[in-house]
């Protein structure tokens, strides 16, 4: 049916509308081969472009035609013309009328001929307008892509911060430990770069039995493998005296080192597991068991460690923990561009 359109419509219409279309498809489909490393749709731009070519080849000789009128161009631009649209026939039959003669032969006054240039430049400026279009749409119009988008830490409403927020020096948020904590590259860090985030999250909480009194903003992120949450403890314990408290916790291959030119520690210890059940009869709780076993990485705050700590732990259900290496490449991401604790 397409194909039956085109060849209804006047040949300075057809040929600029093909050379349109046909450019601007082999010029899109070329563009996402070379983006997309494609062969096969590198193959199809350019066969689109080599149409495209001979469609112009086609114009330009009937330009010629009509600019320098010949026996010989005359046959190509009238075989042009009649290819493109036919001409009916007629058998002029002689009337004799009374009081005239024969003609005397003289030049025969041609017909008006169509606007050649004036149906290209309309053609090609339709069409442009419809190839832009095309080209803009998918930038505006709803996509129909079904692909998972990575989850996005909140951007709703600022939240009251907690008193401990206010007489602690330049606190950091959970809102902007999450958006520190949310890159791009954190599943390529982690070992898998198929996969997305899940969910995302961040907390400007206070650390237990405090009474309120310390800052412990943290954030989570998490995907099908790893779950990575991120914490920071505006407290006066500084990571000698940590190391010493995790003598009397459960943390087992304690390793101390150096990142970022602060006082780091590597320690591990089980999460905790409980399960919800809602049944009719309302919820209930099973016992607290032991969860997986969690890596996590401490940094001091400053590098004089005059106490408090980030905490950069990464565990998976599955219990499988990834390299150190893993840790020590997202602290020094993350905590890179968070400033280091003021003197106080």
């Amino acid at each position: 049916m397409l194909g039956f359109l085109l060849r209804l419509l006047p040949f300075w219409v057809r040929e600029p509308l093909l050379i349109v279309v046909g450019s601007v498809l082999g010029v899109r489909i070329m563009y996402l081969a070379v983006h997309d490393q494609d062969r096969i749709a590198a193959g199809l731009g350019v066969v689109f472009l080599v149409f495209t070519a001979v469609r112009v080849y086609i114009v330009i000789r009937a330009l010629r035609a009509r600019r320098n009128p010949s026996p010989a161009a005359s046959a190509d631009g009238t075989a042009v013309d009649a290819a493109a649209q036919p001409q009916p026939q007629f058998q002029a039959q002689a009337q004799p009328q009374a009081g005239t003669g024969p003609r005397p032969p003289g030049p025969v006054t041609p017909e008006k001929d169509h606007n050649a240039w004036g149906q290209a430049v309309a053609a090609v400026a339709v069409f442009g307008a419809l190839a832009a279009a095309v080209w803009a749409g998918p930038r505006f119009m709803p996509s129909d892509d079904n692909t998972p988008q990575p989850a996005s830490c909140s951007d709703g409403a600022q939240e009251e911060l907690p008193k401990a927020y206010k007489d602690t020096p330049r606190p950091v948020t959970g809102e902007e430990l999450c958006k520190a904590l949310n890159r791009p590259d954190l599943a390529e860090l982690l070992g898998t770069p198929g996969e997305t985030a899940t969910t995302a999250s961040g907390t400007s909480n206070t650390a237990p039995l405090t009474d309120g009194k310390v800052a412990q903003p943290e954030a989570e992120v998490a995907f099908g493998t790893y779950t990575v949450n991120v914490s920071a403890t505006y407290n006066q314990l500084t990571t000698d005296q940590y190391v010493n408290l995790m003598k009397f916790g459960d943390e087992t291959d304690v390793k101390t080192l150096t990142v970022l030119g602060r006082p780091a520690v590597f320690s591990s210890a089980h999460t905790m597991k409980f399960e919800i059940n809602l049944g009719s009869s309302g919820g209930s709780g099973g016992p607290v068991e032991q969860g997986p076993l969690a890596r996590t990485l401490s940094v001091a705050l400053d590098r004089k460690d005059r106490g408090g700590y980030y905490d950069i732990t990464v565990w998976s259900t599955s219990g499988a923990l990834p390299d150190d290496s893993v840790l020590l490449d997202i602290a020094g991401k993350v905590l890179a561009g968070i400033p280091e604790r003021p003197v106080r």
